[in-house]
């Protein structure tokens, strides 16, 4: 079957390579955004559609004959509810790439009960380090901790992250947020975030992460698994890079990344770690191949809120996406 597929936020940088990703795959994209201008640059060969966040009928005009929409624009505290809203009135499952932590917790508080399939965070922060985690855990049904750490040569953020950052900040209003005692925990501390040294496998080798660098991990993680812990890292330089809000597409493809899992049940370990290029172009044939599952009917549920963790096997997941992604 050849499924056509909804892309919201289609011209930004993660939305195109979701359109590019569906196209390799035989699948029909439909470009949706709010700039008719910017649709255009698509070519005739893509039936594109106006719509914004704003205007429900403008979403429930953009997404009929949709098998699926997957939703790409950012900042998700804005768009992932009504993008929601209008695939549960269209009757298709929904699957975006959000890192906000804050968006992605109201999709699961917000969204529980829903008659689609609802897949936040399906992307390179929160829905590859909950399949990893997931993968490692094996059958194990609970552990006592979990720990990922991104180790990323640099980190070019796009203008949508710097955004989205901005937002969560925001709502944060200066709290940092870590998941601990088995729930998200708002704090403040004026302190740096504690650097560590983190041994990621060759190439990689020994890095400077920053511990309490939280990413969307600690929600799509503990929303399927027992783990009172889980803790997220990242590089130094790549945190540096983000920081200084530096953004240079041409770098982007030249970024390499190893994400490095560690679950401890008791005085026993399991690792499991990832690598490839481009966090940003990782995170097209994760959505998509998530996609494909859910209309093949390749899940573990059908319906309400889940995480990739969750929904499907994740081992087997983990292997599909070979062509781009190592995982040893």
């Amino acid at each position: 079957m050849n499924n056509t597929v909804a892309v919201f936020g289609a011209y930004g940088h993660t939305g195109r390579f979701v359109v590019a990703e569906l196209r390799r795959r035989g699948l029909t994209p439909i470009p949706i955004g709010r700039d008719a201008a910017r649709l255009a640059e698509f070519g005739p060969d893509h039936q594109t559609r106006v719509a914004s966040a704003g205007d429900p009928a403008s979403l429930d005009s953009a997404l009929k004959g949709a098998d699926a929409v997957i939703n790409t624009a950012g900042p998700f505290a804005t768009t992932a509810a009504p993008v929601i809203e209008a695939a549960l009135r269209a009757g298709i499952p929904y699957v975006d790439v959000a890192a906000e932590i804050e968006a992605n917790a109201d999709t699961f508080t917000h969204f529980s009960d829903v008659d689609i399939t609802v897949l936040p965070a399906m992307a390179f922060f929160g829905g590859l380090g909950d399949l990893l985690v997931t993968a490692a855990m094996g059958d194990w049904t609970t552990a006592d901790e979990a720990h990922v750490a991104y180790g990323l040569s640099s980190w070019q953020p796009t203008a949508g992250t710097l955004a989205a950052g901005a937002v969560s900040r925001d709502r944060r209003a200066g709290q940092r947020v870590r998941f601990t005692g088995g729930r998200l925990d708002y704090y403040t501390d004026a302190s740096e975030l504690p650097a560590l040294d983190w041994d990621f496998p060759a190439p990689m080798g020994r890095r400077t992460v920053l511990a309490g660098f939280t990413m969307a991990d600690v929600v799509t993680v503990p929303s399927h698994l027992v783990i009172p812990e889980v803790s997220t890292y990242m590089t130094m330089t790549a945190a540096s890079d983000l920081a200084a809000g530096t953004t240079d597409p041409g770098g982007r493809a030249a970024e390499t990344f190893t994400v490095d899992v560690i679950v401890r049940n008791g005085t026993a370990q399991r690792r499991l770690t990832a690598s490839g290029r481009d966090i940003y172009a990782v995170s097209a044939p994760l959505a998509v191949e998530a996609v494909q599952r859910i209309l093949d009917g390749r899940t573990r549920t059908t319906t309400g809120v889940a995480s990739a963790g969750r929904l499907f096997d994740a081992p087997d997941f983990l292997a599909a996406l070979s062509d781009g992604l190592t995982v040893a």
